[in-house]
């Protein structure tokens, strides 16, 4: 659960949604529903935040719970947010050409690892940082795929492409790496 900006002048709501975050971080501590209002359901939840951060048991948010709660949340948040977004700089029109070295072309490289992992007919290239001949092919078959201009090289357009496809292309490769792999 991704909580709203802000809760300003909603207390009861912003603790709620805190211990909310908690819990799905935490599978031990009960979750909340953040409705605003200081019921049975969120003194639960309070009561259980304080025994196991070692706090006096009341089922009442005094200002060193409420404290704790904060700083426990914001690690909390981290752990069930959505991972943190990577933007990669290419500077206006740059492209990269073959037998070139760049820094992202390691990312692009792991990128194009997953790819072949997900889909058929892509060869891995080996991690370099430089766009050799495998990882030219690579990127030619994926910009084929992808109804790209077929250059091998690594432009804004291949990179926005890369970075589209790869949330489902990673999340295919984990599926064949578990029916390869049962006991992982």
């Amino acid at each position: 659960m991704k909580p709203q900006e802000t809760f300003i002048g909603q207390p009861v709501r912003s603790l709620q949604t805190m211990l909310r975050v908690i819990a799905e971080s935490d599978r031990t501590l009960p979750s909340v529903i953040p409705d605003g209002i200081y019921g049975q359901q969120t003194v639960t939840a309070v009561s259980a935040f304080q025994r196991k951060y070692g706090l006096p048991v009341t089922g009442i948010t005094d200002q060193t719970t409420w404290e704790t709660i904060a700083a426990v949340y914001e690690p909390a948040l981290v752990l069930v947010d959505e991972a943190q977004p990577l933007y990669i700089i290419l500077d206006p029109m740059e492209v990269i050409s073959e037998n070139q070295q760049h820094p992202n072309l390691y990312l692009v490289q792991g990128m194009l690892q997953v790819y072949a992992l997900a889909y058929e007919g892509l060869i891995a290239p080996e991690v370099t940082g430089v766009l050799d001949i495998p990882t030219a092919q690579a990127l030619r078959s994926f910009q084929e795929q992808s109804g790209l201009p077929v250059t091998g090289r690594l432009d804004k357009q291949t990179w926005k492409h890369l970075a589209l496809q790869y949330p489902s292309a990673s999340l295919i490769a984990m599926e064949h790496i578990s029916d390869r792999n049962p006991e992982a």
